[in-house]
């Protein structure tokens, strides 16, 4: 009614702590307003990050131009270490099927039993990386590699370990890289003549991330590149449109283009800013590459890289650092510091924990032992020490070692510092102070690993 005051619109009296409370909600938000653009977006992020976790295959440190290679051409890769950390101490299995299973499992392979080529724990199959990260509430994928089983016999081994879906070759049964034989979310995929395996494989993980670019996901991008054409096959395995298949350079090249795809994937969706990308890889460089096939016979050719002015030849299979000592980057805008490095120790054991830690759960480890350590701290403050001791082990041999000493399973002892390519094995006793200490200290951690008494 004109002239009348409507009550219900009339304004109240605020006592002394609401009007603190509006005051300081007000203050929030010309604060939050004040931020650039992207610092406004991270602080809206309340969701855990995104992670994708790319493991090359048969790729050593001397690959990588930010790790100091020569011969050949990474700048993607260069520019993901540019734009983030790069791991000087991250250390994997001397091949590929025991580094996978430490990785999806968190544990050593002598402590599943050494499972054998091609297998997987069964009684771990409920407790993989990709299992308790989906009770944690991401959406799972995998593509690209997974020699764990051969999946034309087991079309759902990855459900069954935890990823929603996948896109992976048949491993042992037919081609990864030219016409290549796929199997896809349980059946065997059609029309994939004429393709080139690693760009299915992308554009597979391209359309899981954006297919779930509201919710958190983690991607596996578990590649073939840079390990050569399947050679246990009764015919050869295609040749590509160069007659041939590709050499190592070529394939080098593939895996850096690759890898820029994932990273340009993430920005056109606007999801790199709330992405962890770690980058790594499951063992050192092969020795040797298979480049033809003349009828049945596979021609191999070596392989020998350039790094800091000297040759090194491939080390996969090996425990010493050609073997082991991966290539490891991790970039998450705003979170890891751009352009840094760390000497924190770290290996695949410390994946599962570390993604479990970003992503607010915590590790599930029903049968104990697991001696993985989460490295997220080491992520957002590169200085901070990591943990003491990392482990490799391969063909009945293993070795533990700090940042400078090294110590193997037959009592060898090396100072990496000084030795870097494990040429002169020394007596502990020969050595000052330090040196024993570390002697001491590795030998303690063994006995405590292996049980030994």
């Amino acid at each position: 009614m004109p002239g009348k005051w409507n009550s219900t619109l009339s304004p109240q009296p605020l006592n002394p702590p609401e009007i603190m409370k509006n005051t300081s909600r007000l203050l929030c938000l010309l604060v939050m307003w004040a931020l650039p653009l992207g610092e406004r977006e991270s602080h809206a992020v309340e969701r855990p990050p995104n992670i994708v976790f790319i493991l090359a295959d048969d790729v050593g440190k001397e690959v990588l131009g930010c790790y100091g290679g020569e011969t050949y051409h990474t700048p993607r890769l260069d520019a993901l270490a540019k734009s983030g950390l790069a791991f000087d101490h991250c250390y994997s299995m001397p091949v590929c099927h025991p580094s996978r299973i430490s990785v999806l499992t968190g544990k050593y392979p002598f402590q599943l039993g050494n499972p054998r080529w091609g297998t997987f724990p069964a009684a771990m199959e409920s407790h993989t990386i990709a299992q308790q990260l989906g009770a944690a509430g991401y959406k799972t994928a995998i593509s690209g590699k997974w020699q764990l089983r051969l999946l034309g016999n087991d079309l759902h081994h990855p459900i069954r370990l935890g990823f929603d879906s996948y896109c992976l070759f048949g491993w042992q049964q037919g081609p990864r890289y030219f016409d290549p034989m796929i199997f896809q979310d349980g059946m065997l995929r059609q029309g994939t003549k004429g393709s080139y395996g690693p760009d299915l494989y992308v554009d597979y993980l391209l359309d899981f991330f954006e297919e779930n670019r509201d919710r958190p996901f983690f991607a596996f991008y578990s590649m073939s590149l840079c390990h050569d054409v399947t050679d246990d096959l009764e015919e050869p395995v295609p040749h590509g449109p160069a007659n041939r298949y590709e050499n190592y350079v070529e394939m080098v090249a593939s895996m850096d283009a690759h890898v820029g795809r994932i990273v340009d994937g993430l920005e056109e969706l606007s999801l790199r800013h709330n992405t962890l990308i770690l980058f790594s890889t499951d063992n050192g460089t092969p020795k040797t590459y298979i480049s033809r096939a003349v009828g049945k016979t596979l021609e191999r050719i070596p392989v020998v890289s350039r790094q800091g002015g000297r040759d090194v030849p491939g080390g996969k299979g090996q425990l010493t650092d050609g073997g082991t000592a991966v290539p490891t980057i991790a970039s998450w805008p705003r979170v890891v510091p751009p352009g840094t490095t760390t000497s924190a120790l770290v290996d695949f054991c410390d994946l599962l924990p570390t993604f479990m830690e970003l992503a607010g759960g915590s590790v599930v480890d029903p049968s104990g032992g697991s001696r993985g350590r989460s490295f997220a701290s080491v992520l957002r403050a590169p200085r901070n020490r990591g943990r003491d001791w990392v482990f490799a082990e391969g063909r009945g041999r293993y070795w533990l070692r700090n940042a400078a000493w090294k110590l193997y399973s037959d009592g060898t002892f090396f100072d990496m510092e000084s030795d870097p390519l494990e040429q002169s094995p020394i007596n502990p006793e020969s050595l000052g102070k330090k040196g024993r200490r570390n002697h001491a200290f590795l030998v303690r951690a063994t006995r405590d690993l292996m049980g030994d008494p």
